[in-house]
């Protein structure tokens, strides 16, 4: 039974109804779904999904999005056939859940998508994108991973900095200002470290008035306050990736 008392962490948000442009393939251990431009490109996007998983259609729709920009898209399981986060899950429960899924473990599967995009779609040039627990993972890999170009970081709550703060790679930092899981201090102490430490090209961006996970889980026909934020968040993040890719 969910706890009904306690408003939940992570709000689904306005769930898409929405069925997708691609397909999906299996790649080795890894499910996932893929969609194409009708014309060739050497340029892919991996989508890093959040905690209500690879099959969630927000996402897909995102994928679709990139895909409408030119670049092949691929959105895997990165929890590896381990169950999605349903809203109606308990949120007590949330951090054992979390216990074995993350998002700072996914190098395996990054490994096993990049070699696909290569060697089956023909990719040379491959950034990230991820939303929420997928934003995380996309800054734990633009800090490690040396085989991608780029990076954007939705609104990850922000770890792996404590000890590196030399990203590897152009990395966009996207942030609510009403988030209720990352601070703005914690957004603050993020742009000094970067400051400090940081020898490519990023940037940090903080969206006035919206909440976690605007860019891909609220509806603009549903949120006219919110439209010309969701569509600006979009806009920069495919911004980001014509230029860097």
């Amino acid at each position: 039974m969910a706890n009904e008392s306690r408003p939940c962490p992570c709000d689904i948000g306005d769930r898409f109804d929405y069925g997708g442009c691609g397909q999906e393939v299996q790649v080795e251990h890894i499910k996932a779904y893929v969609c194409k431009p009708p014309a060739s490109t050497d340029k892919a996007v991996i989508v890093i999904h959040d905690i209500f998983g690879w099959q969630l259609p927000n996402t897909r729709y995102m994928a679709d999005m990139l895909t409408t920009n030119g670049y092949i898209a691929i959105c895997p399981d990165f929890f590896v056939g381990q169950e999605a986060w349903k809203p109606s899950n308990d949120w007590a429960t949330f951090n054992d859940w979390l216990k074995t899924r993350n998002a700072g473990k996914i190098d395996k599967e990054v490994d096993v998508i990049l070699k696909y995009l290569r060697e089956q779609c023909g990719a040379k040039k491959i950034g990230v994108i991820g939303f929420c627990w997928g934003g995380a993972a996309v800054q734990h890999l633009m800090l490690k991973n040396p085989n991608l170009k780029t990076g954007v970081s939705l609104y990850g709550v922000i770890r792996f900095f404590e000890d590196r703060s030399n990203l590897l790679h152009p990395t966009f930092f996207i942030f609510a200002e009403k988030d209720e899981h990352i601070p703005l201090e914690q957004v603050t102490l993020l742009e000094q470290k970067l400051k400090q430490n940081c020898k490519v090209d990023y940037e940090v961006k903080i969206y006035p008035g919206q909440t976690h996970g605007f860019v891909h889980r609220k509806r603009e026909d549903i949120n006219p306050q919110d439209k010309p934020y969701i569509e600006e968040g979009r806009k920069d993040m495919i911004n980001w990736l014509n230029k860097y890719l």
